[in-house]
């Protein structure tokens, strides 16, 4: 094999040429005749190039070339398939972390501002007018936060109390939007009615219209000593925000009657809902050195931090896992170069006696290796994505088809598979997948090159 046969078909004419690269050259030259007009186009093509071209998609004449060749597309198989698990599980991680962290923010504000130590903010108005002068807030509103018990006979149960204001609350988060038209309509100041979440509400076996009782942290003092106050609250309705945390907890009542009844003078804070919730910490940064007084600030990345924290651990880890099924994959071309190599001694000789460098040898091995890298980076990447982009339809069909589910309603939150393929994931693996192939072909390349043509064609 010590040329390169290049066949031209230009309309009714065939014109075959076999050409060798002279010593010295790096490409081949084509010509190509176009009919009585003898007009000649003239294309340089790197002779590495097309030897390795040859040798990836090389033909099954003999058993042995069957052989590589069913070993180079067993490497180029498991290169795709690596590369097509990373994209799918990353792109499911995703779209678990972007529903859960939806389902949190349609509780819990994008930013929020508080005075130190619960206590009432010094000037509400003032510190309300210094944070929707940032361009970037859309809506605030002021809440009390603050801990109790609420009991029911004998159960008693933690709770996390949120005094808000109905008609605001709607504007800064999904939850006070959703339930502004209904629930919150019936929050009255001086009523003392409470909206439960639906776990604590079913934990304690009340509905709406049902009275529990809300003991507040710090009592009254009396002769008979500190008695703790208690105050008769009515259910006026519940609410299910898909997040357990809040639904087992969070107790939601009109901030007037909060303030009675822990006392402040007023809201102890302000929630923020901005354009952007990426913009977060840059806007808490930014309302940090315009708003007077001494407050503090907290955004949503902070109040779930450590949550937050262990999804990027867990991703973190299942791309190393994964990455490693792409390598063993991507060094498998080790060895089907090496064989590739021993099957060529010939032709390598015979390129090197007309005038191919140790250069150009190592190029032509180097390419053939690549071109399985690329075209498995390649399929991969359709394949993970096409399956990623299409997962909610995948699914559903293969729980009908197999009679389960993957995610039954009754034990996870969420009951289908969400999916979001994202840039920042999608780049990495196709470029590592690269990577690794052209590394995992230097060392075969490199044996090619040290080819003695003398050594090689001696039994011949």
């Amino acid at each position: 094999m010590g040329s390169v046969e290049v066949v031209a078909l230009v309309g009714k004419t065939v014109d075959m040429h076999t050409i060798v690269p002279e010593e010295g050259k790096t490409s081949l030259e084509v010509e190509y005749w176009s009919g009585q007009n003898a007009t000649m186009a003239r294309m340089q093509i790197p002779y590495e190039l097309i030897l390795g071209w040859r040798y990836t998609r090389a033909g099954r004449s003999t058993r042995r070339n069957g052989f590589i060749s069913f070993i180079s597309g067993v490497s180029m198989l498991g290169i795709a398939l690596g590369v097509a698990a990373l994209i799918i599980v990353l792109s499911v991680m995703n779209g678990f972390q972007k529903e859960v962290r939806d389902r949190m923010l349609g509780v819990i504000a994008h930013i929020e501002v508080f005075a130190p130590g619960g206590a009432a903010l010094p000037d509400l108005q003032k510190t309300l007018t210094e944070v929707r002068q940032n361009k970037e807030v859309i809506a605030a509103a002021p809440f009390i936060a603050a801990q109790a018990l609420l009991a029911r006979g004998e159960d008693m149960k933690g709770a996390l109390v949120r005094g808000i204001d109905p008609a605001l609350e709607g504007g800064v988060t999904e939850l006070g939007a959703q339930l502004k038209d209904s629930v919150f309509q019936r929050l009255v100041s001086g009523e003392f009615g409470v909206v439960l979440g639906i776990e604590l509400a079913r934990s304690m076996g009340v509905r709406q219209g049902d009275s529990v009782t809300l003991i507040a942290p710090s009592g009254q003092v009396t002769p008979a000593g500190v008695v703790p106050r208690l105050k008769q609250m009515t259910v006026v309705g519940t609410f299910d925000s898909g997040h357990f945390e809040y639904d087992s907890a969070l107790v939601l009542m009109h901030q007037d009657d909060a303030a009675r009844v822990f006392r402040l003078e007023g809201p102890t804070g302000i929630r923020i809902k901005l354009r952007d919730l990426h913009q977060a910490r840059e806007v808490a940064q930014q309302l940090a050195g315009s708003l007077s007084g001494n407050l503090l600030i907290r955004d949503w990345t902070r109040q779930n931090r450590t949550w937050f924290a262990a999804v990027q651990l867990e991703k973190r880890m299942m791309f190393i896992i994964l990455t490693l099924i792409v390598a063993v994959a991507a060094f498998n071309l080790v060895s089907t170069l090496v064989m590739t190599v021993t099957d060529k001694r010939a032709d390598i000789a015979i390129l090197r006696t007309l005038g191919a460098s140790p250069k150009s040898i190592m190029g032509i091995f180097m390419v053939q290796g690549a071109m399985v890298g690329v075209i498995g980076t390649l399929s991969g990447l359709l394949l993970g994505l096409g399956i990623a982009f299409n997962i909610d339809v995948i699914v559903p069909a293969l729980e009908r088809l197999l009679n389960a589910s993957f995610l039954p309603r009754d034990i996870y939150l969420i009951s289908r598979m969400p999916s979001e393929p994202q840039y920042a994931d999608i780049m990495p693996i196709a470029v590592i997948s690269l990577v690794l192939a052209f590394l995992a072909t230097i060392y075969p390349s490199w044996r090619a090159s040290r080819v003695n043509p003398a050594e090689a064609l001696r039994y011949e």
